[in-house]
């Protein structure tokens, strides 16, 4: 009763606020009379301002994404960028995807940076997030922002915050713009009182040249030429991709892009799909269907902001089969690493970047090559900052995340999925042009480095008791870490939280030379590796488990599979995650 009566007074509040408008209004008073779990979830919290922004379920409220909490936070990053470039012009570029309030909410900080004396360069329509990354530095500015909830449910939207270099914002400029957004206690707080006539409207001549660098990362245009009418199936799942992932693919020197009509409308309630995430299978079925009808080689899905994609090939036995995420970037870094060495551009100087979630594969195929590759936490915003370290002094190939998201070249500093559907299809004619599928490429990389087969288990905890729950399962996993999975002992723990790996047998402790982070992994003696972390984005707390055995020849593919994945359903059992 306690925390309905401070919620209740919190709603007053809102009530009382003569800047609020009459709906909001009608919203909160309605909640108030009849949904009294509705009224606690909306207003129990401040939505958190987190290290990458806002994200959350739209509605009237403290705790939801509309426009009064877009606005405080819009105003807290104002006086940051004030403050941070005191006397200068200040610049920022803004961008949205298709989601339900995504261009309110963008005109809405579009006006406050303006009310602020901020120069604001505003995309004309709904564009990739990636384009954001590649605008801000294309344009000179000092921050960015992007409307969007990624791959999230049709309830969410959200607000990411990039900085100067176009990289989502990182240490220290993270923690300081959140005390800023954390001192806008009211929404009177706010300048609201903004117009467009510090706004300039930005469209095709950004797109352009955006283009025309991802064109300029081709490796095999002769290949290209010759698979030319190749089959692709592409998906933008209702999202930004619609326009420029195709277009990207015909500046290759594709020529064969098969849409899906029903999924090319932009919509925010994304009518085709239960989910807009390319990760999850069922988003993919519509392509695939198409791409059975036309007899197609690749599909291709990319999510509501265009920067991650899906993609499913045919297997050996002709049928499409979906490729997860780690699958995907091995193929992508193989192919890059392969043509990088057969033309020459391999000097000793370039370098690869995946997270700690990601594929053990990557690593060893860098080793192989003499190219270096770091590892990096969770979140691009990492490999981002990685690429501006080394800016000047070592070249960038390419990198990427489990989930979905890879980058090539240092124009974009953010995973970019209108620029790897062009490489991936890029690498496809580079196999077909060797008579071989992707599958045909993945075995012979798993038979070159080892059988590396991944899950990753979503335990879903919604709500105010999910994440205390999920704050819960970390600490029991922290005070009782499993002696022994799927049958092999665990000789390291390493608590990126304390930044510490622990020799299990001995009790030696290591340094872990990465900014603190909520992630433990588990490392056993044959190799199995499980992290386990928070979503910093969706109320999840996520299993990633990684195993490997040797593949010796191409016809053990699907034995060596099975085994893999029977060892992966012992490791979920063991940990009470099946």
């Amino acid at each position: 009763m306690e925390l309905l009566e401070t919620v209740k007074q919190r709603a007053q509040v809102w009530l009382s606020t003569a800047s609020i408008d009459d709906e909001t209004k009608a919203q909160v008073k309605n909640m108030m009379e009849n949904d009294e779990n509705e009224l606690i979830e909306s207003f129990y919290r401040d939505l958190e301002f987190g290290t990458g922004g806002l994200r959350g379920i739209m509605g009237a409220g403290t705790n939801r994404m509309n426009v009064y909490t877009v606005g405080m936070a819009t105003q807290g990053l104002c006086n940051y960028l004030l403050k941070q470039f005191a006397g200068k012009e200040i610049k920022v570029a803004l961008a949205h995807d298709c989601r339900n309030n995504g261009r309110l909410f963008c005109e809405t900080a579009a006006k406050i940076f303006s009310a602020n004396g901020i120069k604001v360069y505003l995309f004309e329509s709904l564009r990739p997030t990636p384009e954001l990354s590649f605008a801000i530095r294309h344009l000179g500015c000092q921050s960015g922002v992007v409307v969007t909830a990624s791959h999230n449910p049709k309830e969410y939207n959200g607000y990411k915050v990039y900085w100067e270099d176009g990289g989502q914002v990182i240490a220290p400029h993270d923690t300081n713009i959140i005390a800023e957004v954390q001192k806008i206690t009211s929404v009177d707080d706010v300048k609201w009182n903004g117009t467009f006539d510090n706004v300039t409207i930005v469209g095709e001549d950004v797109d352009s040249v955006y283009l025309d660098r991802i064109k300029a990362l081709t490796l095999s245009p002769e290949i290209i030429a010759k698979n030319k009418d190749m089959k692709i199936v592409y998906t933008p799942i209702h999202g930004t991709g619609v326009n420029l992932v195709p277009r990207s693919l015909k500046n290759y020197g594709f020529e064969n892009i098969i849409h899906v009509e029903a999924q090319d409308v932009n919509d925010g309630n994304f009518p085709t799909v239960k989910s807009p995430n390319p990760e999850e299978p069922a988003a993919l079925a519509m392509a695939i269907e198409k791409a059975k009808e036309t007899d197609a080689v690749l599909v291709m899905a990319t999510d509501p902001d265009a920067d991650r994609v899906g993609i499913a090939a045919k297997n050996n036995k002709g049928e499409f089969e979906l490729l997860n995420g780690n699958q995907t970037g091995s193929i992508l870094v193989y192919y890059l690493l392969n043509k990088w060495k057969e033309n020459g551009k391999l000097k000793g100087k370039e370098f690869i970047v995946k997270t700690i979630v990601t594929t053990e594969l990557l690593a060893a195929m860098a080793k192989d090559f003499n190219v270096e590759y770091f590892d990096v936490l969770t979140g691009f915003k990492f490999i981002a900052d990685k690429i501006k370290v080394n800016e000047g002094k070592k070249q960038f190939i390419g990198g990427g995340e489990e989930s979905y998201g890879y980058l090539c070249g240092d124009f974009v500093r953010d995973k970019d999925a209108v620029m790897s559907c062009s490489l991936i299809a890029e690498a496809a004619a580079w196999a077909f042009s060797q008579d071989k599928s992707l599958f045909d490429v993945l075995a012979e990389i798993y038979m070159r480095y080892g059988f590396y087969k991944e899950k990753l288990v979503n335990i879903v905890k919604k709500g105010k008791s999910g994440a205390e729950e999920i704050q819960q399962m970390m600490a029991d996993f922290r005070a009782n870490s499993p002696k022994t999975i799927a049958g092999s002992e665990v000789v390291c723990v390493k608590d990126y939280q304390t930044k510490k790996a622990t020799d299990v047998k001995t009790g030696a402790q290591t340094d872990i030379d990465l900014p603190k982070s909520n992630v433990l992994q588990f490392i056993t003696a044959d190799g199995t590796i499980i992290s386990v972390r928070p979503s910093g984005t969706e109320p999840k707390i996520k299993f990633y488990i990684g195993t490997k055995m040797e593949l010796n020849n191409a016809a053990d593919y699907d034995a060596v599979n099975a085994k893999l994945a029977e060892k992966i359903s012992v490791v979920c059992a063991d940990l009470k995650i099946a």
